[in-house]
């Protein structure tokens, strides 16, 4: 069987919560990512940042992302699933939560280990199976 930890890449960079949005930006462009977890002390997992968040929250409300902190942009508990869960359980949560991106942790210190994104399930699923993913976690 496969697990989350075989289909995750390891080593999420995160931002901290003290962090601009456009410190934030920034790594997301030299990363070339889209989105960021927002982690507070020893890897914990305190929210996730994507580009969509920047503009929509930050960008479009007029507000200034070089004084706006990543942690005012955490808002609610982060789904995430454990290193040793199997991939259809993986698949599973990303699809009812229609999320594209599922952070990692390991149990039992429940610290970030990695991500998943749709290219880490892209490269695990069948054709099929992928196609089926993407739909489901796109329709609206």
């Amino acid at each position: 069987m496969t697990t989350a930890k075989e289909i995750m890449h390891p080593g999420a960079e995160c931002v901290t919560g003290g962090q601009t949005l456009a410190e934030a930006a920034r790594i997301m462009r030299d990363r070339g990512v889209g989105a960021l977890p927002i982690c507070g002390e020893e890897q914990k997992l305190l929210g996730i940042l994507t580009d969509r968040d920047i503009v929509l929250k930050c960008v479009a409300e007029g507000r200034d992302p070089a004084t706006v902190r990543c942690v005012e942009l955490a808002v609610g508990r982060p789904m995430v699933i454990e290193e040793d869960e199997e991939a259809d359980l993986v698949l599973q949560v990303m699809e009812e939560r229609r999320v594209r991106r599922l952070p990692v942790i390991n149990h039992p210190d429940h610290q970030l280990v990695g991500m998943i994104s749709e290219a880490d399930i892209a490269r695990h699923l069948s054709q099929e199976r992928l196609a089926e993913f993407v739909t489901t976690i796109t329709a609206r």
